[in-house]
This record gives C-alpha cells, sequence and structure tokens, in this order.
C-alpha cells in the first residue's frame, strides 16, 4: 500500500511554511492567513494530521482523515485546530511558538483490511471503528512506543476508541489502513 500522492520536498516545505506561519499569525494575532497557492499539487484533497512538538515532546495534535478542501488548506485548518483546540493540552502560547516544532502528516486513501496480520508497524496508521466510536494511530506511533502489534491495537481500542483492549478482534470492529507521508521542521532546540 504506497502513498498515493504527487508531494515532493518542495511541496512540503511550503505546506510547513503554511502551518509555520499560521500558526504564528493566529497565535500572535487570532487571524487565520489566506494564501495565493498556484501549484497544482498543493490544491488536491488529501486528509491531514498536524503534530506540534516542544522539546520533543507532543504538544498537540489534530487532524481529519479525508478532506475535499486543498491539502495546504487543510494543513491551515488543523495547524490552528492543533494549537487551539486538542483538549489535551492548553492553547499554544506567544512565548512558545519560538519553541514549537511542527510534523506534518499527509494521509493516503483508507483501506480497510479483514486481517490484522496486514498491518505493518510504522508503515500504516490504522483506524478502528465499531458502532459509533472510532479511534486512529498515525504510523509514528508505533515508531515511537516500540509496542507491537497487539500492544499497538490494544491501545488504539482502549485509549482513542475508548472500547475494550481486545475490540480489534470483534468481527464488528472494522479496521481501516493508510500511509503517510511525513513532513517536518527541525528541532532547532
Amino acid at each position: 500500500m504506497k502513498n498515493d500522492n504527487d508531494l515532493n520536498e518542495v511541496h512540503g516545505q511550503l505546506l510547513l511554511d503554511i502551518a509555520r506561519r499560521t500558526l504564528i499569525r493566529f497565535t500572535t494575532l487570532h487571524i487565520v492567513p489566506d494564501f495565493s497557492i498556484d501549484k497544482p499539487e498543493l490544491n488536491k484533497q488529501y486528509g491531514v494530521f498536524v503534530t506540534l512538538k516542544k522539546g520533543g515532546e507532543l504538544r498537540g495534535c489534530i487532524g481529519q482523515l479525508a478532506s475535499s478542501d486543498p491539502v495546504w488548506k487543510t494543513v491551515r485548518e488543523q495547524t490552528i485546530a492543533s494549537a487551539s483546540e486538542d483538549n489535551r493540552f492548553p492553547k499554544v502560547t506567544i512565548s512558545e511558538l519560538s519553541q514549537i516544532t511542527i510534523e506534518l502528516s499527509i494521509l493516503s486513501p483508507l483501506k480497510k483490511t479483514n486481517t490484522i496480520e496486514e498491518i505493518q508497524l510504522g508503515k500504516h496508521g490504522v483506524l478502528i471503528t465499531k458502532g459509533l466510536q472510532s479511534g486512529v494511530f498515525l504510523p509514528q506511533v508505533a515508531e515511537e512506543t516500540g509496542w507491537d502489534r497487539d500492544t499497538f491495537l490494544s491501545n488504539l481500542c482502549y485509549q482513542k476508541a475508548g472500547l475494550p483492549p481486545d475490540c480489534y478482534k470483534d468481527p464488528e470492529t472494522e479496521i481501516y489502513l493508510f500511509t503517510v507521508q511525513k513532513f517536518e521542521e527541525l528541532d532547532m532546540n
């Protein structure tokens, strides 16, 4: 399952610039900036997660699995959400801006799987749904935690979806896979 997007490092740097400028303008002036985008690749539609880190530690992460907006606009909106709507953290403050690094995850389309054996840790992100409850982990979660597949899925069920830890074994649970193309700022701190 490859990431079927047309973005390269130049596009990634442009998206990171949009995210950084959005973070600064929104945090300091409460303004949502507008951008004039002439690259056709940045007007395509992708799901996006924006992860903010401070000193290497998570400071906010919000995204959407799919979007009907151009990717640059989705990056802008999810940057604002990560800085101000992640209920695990207070809103990002002006004094923190120089300490925050931004990581963008541009998602491939979701693909339903019927077997957990298809999940490749570190390569696949996973969405798990049962009834009205759902949870998602980006592929980076497996890399950062070192979890094996069962631990990864148990934590996804319990921590993110609010379901029993073994819900991934239930035939009524749906599991979707995706890959990401990751672009990140260097941590200068």
